[in-house]
């Protein structure tokens, strides 16, 4: 009777939760990608169909500088690949070398920002605004600059990201390994990835198409 009581005793309290608190915050990070992605998502539909319904839509490889933006995906690009490596030395103790990969990544994305922001610079002065374009439909103007200036602002917010993951690396007090500022590391990795896929549709649908 013992034993029955005992088994029915253990059946009776509540099961704990699978999740750990780090995958409680990767959850929260897909979670958060998931929605943001049907932002993205909506922007490029919309785009698609403003062009299609247009007469004088320019092209954009006439307008915009694919050569400079080519060269902004190519910065991104790399910018994923010293995450991925900043993260594998966090992973192997390796705080130096994650110090080094992690700035890396920030400066790709200072970087494209910066060129970005000649990009702006150089069309405005073209005569390219939201309410104006000298090539065309106006709402080219438009879409161009709310959907960069959306990935803009994700790359920014990325940057000041990977700048606290570096602060939070660089403490020696801070247990590198498997531990939670691996996992932390890691959320803020995934983040990244996606800024940089994100791009990769921006640039092939609003440059490339």
């Amino acid at each position: 009777m013992s034993e029955v009581a005992a088994v029915m005793h253990a059946s009776a309290e509540p099961a704990e939760s699978p999740l750990t608190p780090e995958s409680w915050g990767k959850l929260g990070m897909w979670v958060f990608l998931a929605g943001d992605a049907m932002s993205f998502g909506g922007l490029l539909v919309g785009y698609g169909l403003l062009r299609h319904a247009s007469t004088n839509w320019p092209l954009p490889s006439h307008v915009l500088g694919i050569s400079l933006t080519a060269f902004m995906t190519f910065l991104l690009i790399c910018s994923s690949v010293t995450m991925v490596k900043g993260l594998e030395a966090v992973r192997n103790n390796q705080r130096s070398v994650a110090k080094t990969y992690l700035l890396l990544t920030a400066l790709g994305g200072l970087g494209f920002l910066g060129l970005q922001a000649y990009e702006w610079t150089h069309l405005i002065h073209e005569g390219l605004k939201l309410w104006e374009n000298p090539w065309g439909s106006s709402l080219f103007g438009t879409t161009f600059f709310m959907i960069t200036g959306f990935h803009g602002m994700h790359v920014t917010g990325g940057v000041i990201y990977l700048l606290i993951m570096l602060s939070i690396v660089s403490r020696p007090s801070v247990a590198l390994g498997h531990g939670w500022c691996y996992n932390v590391v890691e959320v803020a990795g995934l983040y990244w990835h996606f800024v940089d896929l994100i791009w990769i549709m921006v640039f092939t649908f609003i440059y490339l198409i």
